[in-house]
Protein backbone atom coordinates (compact mmCIF):
# COMPACT_ATOMS: atom_id res chain seq x y z
CA UNK A 1 0.00 0.00 0.00
CA UNK A 2 1.14 3.42 -1.18
CA UNK A 3 1.95 6.52 1.46
CA UNK A 4 0.29 9.55 1.00
CA UNK A 5 2.62 12.29 1.49
CA UNK A 6 -0.16 14.91 2.59
CA UNK A 7 -1.92 11.83 5.05
CA UNK A 8 1.51 11.48 6.91
CA UNK A 9 2.13 15.23 6.51
CA UNK A 10 -1.61 15.96 8.83
CA UNK A 11 -0.98 12.88 11.13
CA UNK A 12 3.19 14.37 11.91
CA UNK A 13 1.21 17.65 12.38
CA UNK A 14 -1.46 16.39 14.30
CA UNK A 15 1.22 14.51 16.57
CA UNK A 16 3.47 17.70 17.29
CA UNK A 17 1.02 19.82 18.20
CA UNK A 18 -0.97 16.69 20.99
CA UNK A 19 2.88 16.48 22.14
CA UNK A 20 2.64 20.72 23.31
CA UNK A 21 0.01 19.32 25.51
CA UNK A 22 1.44 15.62 26.94
CA UNK A 23 -1.40 14.30 25.13
CA UNK A 24 -4.06 15.91 27.49
CA UNK A 25 -7.34 16.17 25.61
CA UNK A 26 -8.07 19.14 28.20
CA UNK A 27 -5.50 20.84 27.23
CA UNK A 28 -6.07 20.84 23.72
CA UNK A 29 -9.70 21.27 23.51
CA UNK A 30 -8.67 24.39 26.33
CA UNK A 31 -5.87 26.07 23.89
CA UNK A 32 -8.70 25.33 20.77
CA UNK A 33 -11.43 27.61 22.60
CA UNK A 34 -8.68 30.08 23.14
CA UNK A 35 -7.60 30.28 19.48
CA UNK A 36 -11.58 30.68 18.92
CA UNK A 37 -11.29 33.26 20.94
CA UNK A 38 -8.65 35.09 19.35
CA UNK A 39 -9.89 35.01 15.81
CA UNK A 40 -13.50 35.13 16.05
CA UNK A 41 -13.26 35.60 12.28
CA UNK A 42 -12.09 32.07 11.41
CA UNK A 43 -15.19 30.63 12.83
CA UNK A 44 -17.79 30.02 10.26
CA UNK A 45 -21.42 28.79 11.26
CA UNK A 46 -24.06 27.24 9.28
CA UNK A 47 -27.63 28.00 9.82
CA UNK A 48 -29.59 25.18 11.60
CA UNK A 49 -31.55 22.84 9.62
CA UNK A 50 -34.90 22.32 10.02
CA UNK A 51 -35.97 19.52 12.45
CA UNK A 52 -37.10 16.20 10.72
CA UNK A 53 -40.61 15.28 11.39
CA UNK A 54 -41.38 11.64 12.54
CA UNK A 55 -44.29 10.44 10.33
CA UNK A 56 -46.92 8.15 12.09
CA UNK A 57 -48.82 5.64 11.03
Amino acid sequence: MQTDPIVEETRRLRREYAEQFAFDLRAIAADLRECEQRHPERLVSFTPKPGRRKKTA
